[in-house]
């Protein structure tokens, strides 16, 4: 794989070309996903869940992300890693500059933050002092209390509109990348066609500019709750390598996800 950048990334989007993104927590699994052609390897907070077996993601700190993407780093030196910045770790601008310096130094090539309008300052000073910031809008696991549970979002007109003006408006502040989770197809086209920045989609159909999956649920060994959005392609190839290849081949062809997978 040749080294990928936010440049190429941008590219691809521009050229209509699907990037396809995983999460990855170690250094073999992250030699094996770029091997297979995945692009961007994501440390999500989703650790907290798949590796701690905690409830939900909150009990994550900064020190398990910049551990997990130190040995992904290792793994997969020219892929784009993204590195998750947990609960309240970026609560104030103060803390958000403290939290991703270990996160940078550990190898990342970005950070993930959750949320909007709050985030916008934030997002403009991690970007002006070299730090490329994802964005995250939908369902964000980390406000899983104030929802209520995971739900989709963004059903009605109203959060359709203010969803589309927070992802403009992170995209003004300076964030060069924006996942959607949990949201209805037709509204991650709207946002998708809107922003000139690459967007990578979560359970919200096969329009954007790119997938993500958790690697556990698309290896099916989740425990629990297998999310709609996600797709067993182990139980489909029977071996690993294939699962991988498989899932970026129907990334790549817009054959995954299927109405099945969306909303």
């Amino acid at each position: 794989m040749a080294k990928i950048t936010t440049a190429v990334l941008q590219k691809m989007k521009q050229q209509g070309d699907k990037i396809s993104m995983l999460t990855a927590y170690d250094a073999s699994f992250a030699k094996l996903f770029a091997e297979q052609g995945v692009e961007v390897l994501l440390i999500g907070d989703s650790l907290g869940m798949v590796l701690q077996g905690h409830s939900d993601t909150l009990p994550v700190t900064i020190n398990d992300i910049a551990y997990h993407t130190r040995a992904v780093r290792a793994g997969a030196p020219d892929a784009f890693v993204i590195a998750d910045m947990p609960f309240m770790s970026y609560g104030t601008l103060e803390q958000a500059l403290q939290s991703v310096v270990p996160l940078m130094q550990a190898g990342a090539n970005m950070v993930k933050l959750e949320g909007g309008d709050f985030l916008l300052p934030t997002v403009k000073a991690l970007t002006e002092r070299g730090v490329p910031v994802c964005g995250h809008l939908g369902l964000t696991p980390q406000s899983v209390h104030i929802f209520g549970g995971y739900k989709v979002q963004g059903k009605t007109d109203a959060a359709a509109d203010a969803m589309v003006a927070q992802a403009k408006a992170l995209q003004d502040a300076g964030a060069q990348l924006l996942v959607l989770e949990c949201i209805p197809k037709t509204l991650a086209k709207r946002i998708t066609d809107a922003l000139t920045i690459p967007v990578i989609g979560i359970g919200a159909g096969n329009v954007t500019d790119g997938q993500v999956l958790v690697m556990h649920d698309l290896l099916g060994i989740s425990s629990g709750y297998i999310p709609k959005f996600s797709k067993n392609y182990l139980a489909q190839t029977g071996e690993i390598r294939s699962a991988i290849a498989a899932y970026v081949s129907e990334v790549k062809s817009q054959a995954f996800p299927t109405d099945q997978h969306s909303f």
